[in-house]
């Protein structure tokens, strides 16, 4: 098969379309044959040689796909070759076949094509596991996400919306913040312009957040703290602003609150399989329905990977990129 290989690590150029061996679905996997994949910050970061898969993942980049179902491997239940599918990865989507754990698979939902069904998994499941399953994010509260026109941003915009919160969002232009607006967003922050602590507090008469998911880390933190609300929950899924940063222990006891970091790649199986199957069960039914949806801002072809990149690290996009086979 082909795949996007990473002889050495660098730039956009590092990515290489190549012949590599075909995967073989080993206990309890699938072999899918994929239609697409899509594109994610931690991509980006393994092509720049600061993101190892972890140990037994395929070598190759791209944390989620959709395609059709090819071959099953031993101790497989619950799913026939033929289906089609989409699924979390800890590596490989960036390929013509990947080797899938079947507890990471989801079915295409109903009234979505296979290839957007692609944008959905690494952004659904990291959605889910952090704002609602760490964070307990319940109808009425107040929700800021920033990057609120990024691939996680457009989802987690629609979740919190269709559970009945209070959506605040950030992000660089008029046109980035509008399709948040169409997406449902409520307070709207343009933080090369305004400072979204001050805009959050008016909004909120004061209030503030009682959930924030941030993406920058150590730059945002100790303004994240000013933005939550008393009993507020924090919770950091990436260091786009640094790592390290000064926690002031204070301001956090003052406010009742609580600080969580998480990922995603790494977890063990049982624990991704656990997050898939909530998504199926609480997400699912909302894409079907429409209620939720993917927000994909154009699909190149694998091989393209590299333009692929460098539009992701332009930060020019809104919602996801996809990689088409």
């Amino acid at each position: 098969m082909r795949a996007i290989t990473i002889p050495e690590p660098g730039g956009p150029d590092a990515l290489v379309w190549a012949e590599v061996d075909d995967p073989v679905p080993g206990e309890g996997e699938v072999l899918v044959e994929v239609a697409a994949s899509a594109v994610n910050r931690a991509d980006v970061l393994q092509r720049q040689g600061f993101y190892d898969p972890p140990p037994g993942a395929s070598p190759y980049p791209g944390l989620e796909c959709s395609g059709r179902i090819a071959a099953l491997g031993p101790g497989t239940a619950g799913w026939a070759v033929g289906d089609e599918v989409c699924a979390l990865l800890g590596g490989g989507g960036y390929a013509e076949r990947v080797a899938v754990p079947a507890g990471q698979l989801l079915p295409v939902p109903k009234g979505l094509d296979t290839v957007a069904a692609a944008a959905l998994p690494e952004v659904v499941c990291t959605v889910w596991s952090n704002v609602f399953q760490v964070a307990h994010l319940r109808p009425g509260e107040v929700f800021l996400v920033h990057g609120g026109s990024s691939g996680i941003g457009t989802m987690a915009v629609q979740l919190a919306k269709a559970v009945g919160a209070r959506v605040a969002v950030t992000a660089g232009s008029a046109e980035k913040l509008e399709a948040c607006r169409a997406l449902g967003a409520d307070v709207l922050v343009n933080y090369r312009e305004q400072d979204f602590v001050a805009e959050l507090a008016e909004a909120t008469s004061g209030r503030g957040a009682d959930v924030i998911l941030d993406v920058m880390g150590a730059s945002y933190l100790d303004r994240n703290l000013d933005a939550l609300a008393v009993n507020g929950r924090l919770v950091v899924i990436g260091m786009q602003g640094g790592v390290k940063a000064e926690l002031n222990l204070g301001k956090l006891l003052s406010k009742r609150a609580a600080i969580a970091a998480t990922s995603l790649r790494a977890r063990p199986l049982e624990e991704k399989a656990a997050i898939v199957a909530a998504v199926r069960e609480h997400v699912w039914p909302l894409v079907e329905s429409g209620r939720v949806r993917p927000v994909v801002d154009r699909a190149l072809p694998m091989a393209e990977a590299a333009q692929a990149h460098r539009l992701m690290e332009s930060s020019a996009h809104i919602g996801k990129i996809l990689l088409t086979v």
